[in-house]
């Protein structure tokens, strides 16, 4: 961590300067405070939900930091569970909502590893500590509703009306402690609109290659927040304009440079985005099996190319793309096999003959599948006129579906084998027949 030398005292904002009323915080965070004040502990709502209070944005959530030890925090509320092995935190339940409270921590005395990576940093610490070791100064403020004023030790009230993402600290050291910040720079920018700080974008694209060394399963989990943000069109562009896309996740690569279906691409990232800025459920699943698609396909007709029957060589596909991630991206079993179950639908639903259409109306994964395909169609990849019959067809009564179904094509006949004829065969033509 980067020196911080005395302690500052953090300027001050009542409610005249940044109009935050307590009504937009949610019941559970202010219950939390409330609780927590009462047993002398200081109380704070912090991070995000701050920042996103003086944008007018509604948060998504509400956490909360105190000088409360874990054990402690768990102690005064009977709903709430204790979380997390290296830096246990507190989550506090209130009906539907759960409130996040962490303690205090330090930004001194953590394990880096030789690329400066900080390896363990789970010191408890002050307030002031605490505010020094977030990453960005617009995620550094601390509103207290007991007194309904918000506490900035780095500037972040101004950096938030001047829409700048800053990092607290050494832009350089603080992003070799933790690789990742980078990418929460350009989510952050890409998402509020902000502009990333001159000093804080200066090292970006000179240390992008540290993003081999960050575990593949919190790469991931930053990836899917990137993706899902609501803006993940705007990310990935930003990404590219940073210098982190070349290297960092194969699929990527895929999304910002692969000239073969971009159109498709462009459809699944601005329909994902739509369905969260409305407040739509989305299947991560379902983006991230549009995001690989086009290396299933290639890899698919390479291994047809090899004399491979067409749906055994997609089942392979399937496993070398997902392979080809496992070192970049850890994506869960759990998204993988719907992906798998997804890929698979595609060459199913371009037959519409017999009873195989009506039996896949009963797949559990056909509406992931048919919409999958709609991209497909909208893309130009394959005929609108599928998508519409499908459309059709799912909504149709059962004659009206007998009706529009393909017959099935008729079986080849197995050629019989003529059996050799010896001399003296009676069924046998004469030796002296022509064609003998």
């Amino acid at each position: 961590m980067f020196n911080m030398g005395a302690e500052p005292a953090p300027k001050i904002y009542g409610r005249d300067k940044h109009g935050i009323v307590r009504s937009s915080i949610s019941h559970g965070a202010l219950k939390v405070c409330e609780i927590l004040r009462s047993h002398n502990y200081s109380a704070y709502i912090v991070g995000g939900a701050v920042r996103d209070l003086l944008l007018g944005v509604v948060p998504k959530d509400f956490d909360v930091a105190t000088d409360a030890h874990p054990e402690e925090i768990h102690r005064l509320f009977r709903r709430s569970h204790l979380i997390g092995r290296r830096f246990k935190l507190v989550h506090v339940l209130f009906g539907p909502e759960t409130v996040e409270v962490s303690t205090f921590r330090a930004g001194e005395g953590g394990e880096a590893d030789e690329h400066g990576r900080l390896l363990r940093d789970n010191v408890y610490g002050t307030r002031v500590q605490d505010a020094a070791r977030r990453d960005f100064t617009a995620n550094a403020l601390y509103y207290d509703p007991h007194d309904e004023t918000v506490l900035d030790y780095h500037g972040g009230f101004a950096d938030v009306r001047r829409k700048t993402m800053r990092i607290i600290g050494d832009a350089s050291l603080r992003f070799r402690e933790d690789p990742v910040r980078m990418l929460r720079a350009v989510r952050f920018a890409a998402k509020l609109g902000f502009t990333i700080d001159p000093k804080t974008r200066a090292p970006i694209r000179e240390l992008a290659d540290l993003m081999e060394n960050v575990p593949a399963a919190r790469l991931f989990e930053e990836m899917l927040k990137l993706l899902l943000s609501g803006h993940s069109a705007a990310c990935l562009a930003k990404l590219r304009k940073e210098g982190l896309h070349h290297g960092l996740l194969p699929l990527l690569d895929v999304v910002v440079e692969q000239p073969q279906g971009e159109r498709f691409l462009r459809l699944a990232l601005d329909q994902t985005d739509t369905r969260i800025q409305t407040g739509k459920s989305v299947s991560p699943a379902f983006l991230f099996a549009a995001l690989l698609w086009h290396e299933v396909q290639a890899a698919w007709k390479i291994n047809e190319s090899k004399d491979m029957r067409s749906i055994p060589a997609l089942y392979l596909a399937m496993d070398q793309v997902l392979d080809a991630q496992t070192d970049k991206l850890s994506i869960p079993r759990r998204l993988t096999t719907t992906m798998k179950e997804i890929w698979a639908l595609q060459p199913r639903l371009e037959q519409r003959s017999g009873k195989r259409a009506l039996v896949l109306l009963t797949h559990p994964r056909f509406r992931a599948g048919y919409d999958f395909m709609l991209l497909r169609a909208e893309s130009g990849e394959v005929p609108m006129e599928l998508a519409n019959w499908w459309t059709r067809f799912q909504d149709a009564e059962l004659e009206e579906r007998n009706a529009m179904l393909i017959p099935d094509a008729a079986p080849r006949k197995r050629a019989r084998r003529r059996r050799k004829s010896k001399p003296g065969d009676p069924q046998a033509p004469p030796l002296d027949e022509p064609g003998n």
